[in-house]
């Protein structure tokens, strides 16, 4: 439970090998820190989860510092501002902050955004109308280019990225294609979010379901996942046709390559033969910053009037957080995972 004394943080223990396990991340607690002049003191309300997370463990080179050992687990927060000495913050704000996995932190205002007064929904700050919402739309808009009548796959269907897409795609005009694991998820995607269809990548004849759901071939492919999905959509890819990547959840915990034939000169061939743009991005500095301003405009009013689903689930206490982690790695997620930390 959250103290107004104590401040329990989540630090980086040990980088794993492979899948994180319990001795990846230690639980510290300590002091509630002091804000000084031209600082602002942040309680933790809630707390994003997300696969670059585990990314940030490895010491590799990568788009971002990693995490150091026993540093603050990474992570995106809304919190509550409890006193401030900062141009533009009072008492009571609520805010989007970088604070990690902790309960209380100082901030002198740097990359702390306020959000709206009255917000019914703080924590979307972390989803739809947030990182995984721009993501969705702004990787669509510049990267994967949707024209009415295309066909686009999307991995990881149901997890707040891959879940926009599709349905932002549909509201484009596409035709779109779902991958996600197990039946209840592939339900969820199209009696839900409106999907044409999904299919289960865990089927034995996946690659042949896939084939079946795409007649026409596929234009746009977001890849979320790598792995058995991106194989199986390869032979499938029309000429020019686009491949966000914006993930691959599939390899995170590997430690070494994967077992198996070399993939490597089929996917360059395709690339070639098929005049493919496949661009990895991270969505905090590969579009203008326009782009933010489309999506608010464009979401918010897409929520208003039912015309995009979101799925939320919310995990309770920050002890939870390093299972939640686990989970989402693993795929047993459903939606956005948020845990309520205070």
């Amino acid at each position: 439970m959250q103290s107004r004394d104590t401040n329990r943080a989540w630090v980086l223990a040990q980088r794993p090998v492979g899948e994180p396990d319990d001795d990846t991340l230690r639980l510290e607690t300590g002091l509630v820190p002091q804000a000084g002049p031209g600082e602002m003191l942040l309680r933790t309300e809630w707390l994003s989860i997300d696969p670059y997370m585990r990314g940030r463990m490895n010491d590799a080179k990568s788009y971002a510092t990693p995490v150091p050992i026993g540093g603050v687990m990474t992570g995106q927060v809304v919190a509550e501002v409890v006193t401030s000495d900062v141009a533009g913050f009072a008492p009571g704000d609520r805010v989007l902050a970088m604070s990690g996995w902790q309960d209380w932190t100082v901030s002198e205002g740097s990359g702390v955004t306020a959000l709206p007064e009255g917000m019914a929904h703080p924590s979307w700050a972390l989803g739809i109308l947030g990182m995984p919402g721009l993501t969705a739309h702004a990787g669509l808009a510049y990267i994967g280019e949707p024209k009415p009548g295309e066909t686009l796959v999307v991995s990881a269907a149901t997890g707040p990225v891959g879940a926009t897409v599709g349905q932002i795609a549909k509201l484009r005009g596409c035709r779109a294609v779902g991958v996600a694991g197990g039946p209840e998820k592939c339900r969820h995607a199209v009696e839900e979010l409106g999907f044409d269809a999904c299919i289960d990548h865990r089927t034995e004849d996946f690659e042949a379901q896939l084939k079946a759901a795409c007649p026409d071939g596929v234009d746009i492919y977001w890849d979320n996942v790598g792995g058995r999905v991106l194989y199986g959509v390869l032979p499938l890819l029309n000429p020019f046709a686009r491949v966000p990547v914006c993930g691959v959840a599939a390899w995170y915990n590997l430690s070494g390559l994967p077992e198996g034939p070399d993939r490597g000169p089929q996917i360059m061939s395709t690339l070639l033969r098929m005049k493919v743009k496949m661009q990895g991005f991270i969505v905090y500095d590969s579009f203008p910053p326009s782009a933010y301003d489309a999506f608010v405009a464009e979401m918010t009013g897409w929520l208003a009037d039912g015309k995009i689903r979101y799925t939320e689930q919310t995990v309770e206490g920050l002890e939870a957080a390093p299972r939640a982690l686990r989970d989402v790695l693993a795929g047993r997620n459903f939606g956005k995972v948020a845990v309520r930390v205070g």
